[in-house]
C-alpha cells in the first residue's frame, strides 16, 4: 500500500499590486492543477511584496485586501485543489500586521491559517538590512493542518527556516509535509537556502515544499527563487534552478515518512507538541 499525492511548488515574482500578482499567478496555478497537483503551494508575500512599509500598511487595512485574499480562495474552489497561499498581510493592531499563510480547501474554505513566528530582523552588511518587526507582529503558535488524504501539514514561513525547534515540534506532532513559502534574499538564498531546506527535511524526516519568490521586485529588492520539493531523506525531487516564475510538480508517497522515521527514530520520545 502507498499513499500517493501529487503536489506543486509555484515560483512567483510579486509586486505591490495584489490583483496583478494573482493574475500573474493564475496561469501557473491552472497549469499545475492540469498536471494533476492536488496541493499547490505559492511563496511568502504572494498577496503583495512591498518594501514601502507605510504604503503596505495602508493597503492591508483597506477592504480591498480582504477581497484579494478571497480571490485566492475562489481559485482553489474553481480548480478543486488544496491551495496554500504562501502569505499575505492581515491587520493585527494599528500599525502592525500578521504575515499570514492561508491553506484553502478545494471548496474554497479556509482550512488553516498560520502567522509567521520568527521575523526577519537582520543586518547583512553592505547597506542591506531588514527590520520585519517594524511593521509585523509575530505569531504565537505553531500550526499543524489537515490536508488531502488526511495528511498532516506543518505550516511555516521563510525566516522560520532558521529555527529548528519549530520544525522539531511539528515533526513530533506527526507532520508529514512541511510548507516553507519564502522570499529569501539573493544574498542569504545563495549562501543558505538549499542547505537549510534539506536540513529541515532530514531532521524532521518529512517532505518539504518550499515555493519561493524570485527576481527583482518593486523597490529593487532581489529574491533568490530556486523553489524546491524535498523528500524525507533530504533529496531534492523537484526544483526550479533559476529566478523566473514557474512551477514544479512531484509525486509523493506519504508512507516514506513512516519509513524514514523507522530507519532513524529521532522523534521517538522527547518533548511533546503543545499547540496549536
Amino acid at each position: 500500500m502507498t499513499r500517493p499525492l501529487r503536489i506543486a511548488a509555484v515560483q512567483l515574482n510579486c509586486g505591490i499590486d495584489a490583483a496583478e500578482n494573482l493574475a500573474k499567478a493564475e496561469p501557473l496555478l491552472r497549469a499545475a492543477a492540469a498536471d494533476g497537483a492536488e496541493l499547490i503551494a505559492t511563496p511568502e508575500n504572494s498577496l503583495r511584496l512591498d518594501s514601502n512599509r507605510p504604503r503596505a500598511l495602508s493597503r492591508v487595512a483597506s477592504p480591498d485586501n480582504e477581497i484579494q485574499i478571497a480571490a485566492w480562495a475562489a481559485v482553489a474552489s474553481e480548480l478543486r485543489v488544496w491551495l496554500l497561499m504562501g502569505s499575505g498581510g492581515v491587520l493585527a493592531t494599528p500599525g502592525k500586521v500578521f504575515n499570514r499563510s492561508f491553506l484553502f480547501a478545494p471548496d474554497g474554505s479556509t482550512a488553516a491559517r498560520y502567522d509567521k513566528i520568527h521575523l526577519f530582523d537582520v543586518q547583512l552588511g553592505g547597506g542591506e538590512a531588514y527590520q520585519e518587526s517594524s511593521s509585523v507582529q509575530p505569531g504565537a503558535k505553531a500550526v499543524l493542518a489537515a490536508g488531502p488524504h488526511d495528511m498532516k501539514i506543518g505550516m511555516t514561513i521563510c525566516y522560520d527556516l532558521r529555527f529548528p525547534l519549530l520544525y522539531g515540534a511539528l515533526a513530533r506532532a506527526g507532520a508529514e509535509l512541511i510548507a516553507i513559502p519564502a522570499a529569501f534574499t539573493a544574498t542569504t538564498g545563495r549562501a543558505h537556502w538549499e542547505t537549510l531546506v534539506r536540513a529541515r527535511a532530514i531532521e524532521t524526516a518529512a517532505f518539504i515544499v518550499a515555493p519561493a519568490q524570485g527576481g527583482t521586485h518593486d523597490g529593487g529588492r532581489e529574491t533568490w527563487g530556486h523553489s524546491m520539493i524535498v523528500n524525507p531523506w533530504g533529496e531534492i525531487i523537484a526544483s526550479l534552478p533559476h529566478l523566473e516564475p514557474g512551477y514544479v510538480v512531484a509525486d509523493l508517497d506519504l508512507d516514506q515518512v513512516t519509513q524514514a522515521r523507522a530507519k532513524i527514530p529521532a522523534w521517538s520520545g522527547g518533548p511533546t507538541f503543545a499547540g496549536p
